[in-house]
């Protein structure tokens, strides 16, 4: 898939069946950050979050803002192939965006599992004419699937990044958080970078064991994870200065500053590491 040809996996957006009988992390990502392609469900959910914690709208476009820096500096490395698992419904602007910003000809694969992005992926998922970008709709525990689909638009002989952003906190270890990680990264070629964001309970324990219950009662999974924790996804990798860090506190220098209400820190961390 060369120019402005966006490639898509699955059935048509008029084909799309949507559950909005529970809430869904991508859809409330999406309520979080101002967006309009969330249900009632989600809505709630996320307003009850807000209870516990104030800033979710603030931890939502932290995450962002990493994201989009994360990008610049993987492009200025000479990053030119992407793969972002756990996408979320496109909000411009998108990883894709940025990225060919810095690099035109970079070729991008989104992917996540919520029929709602699939249903916008064909509208906003728009490639330069020099690169591409693509969509499949898979579960991140399904790596083998992600692998083969996005093996159709990346060439995984040479470096890609991989983006797993916001999205471990949704897998539990007994789920097999490090092994899908380890599985894709095991897939990847030398000289290829992973990304990482992730919630925290560090800083109030009691709040997280709150939403964990809030999650664990709609059917949902949600696992935040310690520094150590989250490092441990980086094991047999190099990881970029300066190492994992507040996700506010990665090269800030790459965007533009978030405004956060309250003096604590933003509870999640972010890292970038290198493959040897």
């Amino acid at each position: 898939m060369t120019g402005n040809d966006t490639a898509t996996d699955g059935a048509s957006a008029a084909g799309v069946r949507i559950d909005t009988s529970k809430p869904h992390p991508a859809r409330m990502y999406d309520w979080f950050l101002g967006g309009k392609d969330n249900y009632p469900v989600d809505e709630e959910m996320a307003r009850q979050l807000l209870t516990i914690d104030a800033r979710g709208r603030d931890m939502a476009r932290v995450n962002r803002a990493f994201m989009h820096r994360a990008t610049r500096w993987l492009g200025g490395a000479g990053v030119r192939q992407y793969l972002d698992v756990g996408t979320g419904i496109p909000t411009e602007p998108n990883l894709h965006q940025i990225a060919q910003q810095v690099a035109p000809e970079s070729r991008i694969v989104y992917c996540d599992n919520d029929p709602i992005v699939l249903a916008h992926a064909e509208a906003l998922l728009r490639s330069t004419p020099e690169g591409a970008t693509a969509y499949i709709q898979a579960d991140a525990r399904d790596p083998q699937t992600i692998l083969e689909r996005a093996g159709e638009v990346l060439d995984f002989t040479r470096p890609v990044a991989l983006s797993l952003l916001a999205l471990l906190h949704f897998v539990d270890d007994e789920d097999g958080a490090y092994e899908l990680v380890s599985r894709l990264v095991e897939r990847l070629a030398p000289g290829s970078y992973l990304v990482l964001s992730h919630v925290t309970g560090e800083f109030d324990p009691e709040g997280a064991a709150k939403a964990r219950a809030m999650y664990r009662g709609r059917g949902l999974t949600l696992r935040p994870r310690t520094r150590e924790e989250l490092t441990r996804f980086f094991d047999g990798l190099e990881l970029v200065e300066p190492g994992v860090t507040l996700t506010a506190e990665w090269h800030p220098e790459l965007g533009e500053p978030v405004q956060v209400a309250g003096d604590g820190p933003i509870p999640g961390y972010a890292g970038v590491a290198r493959k040897p």
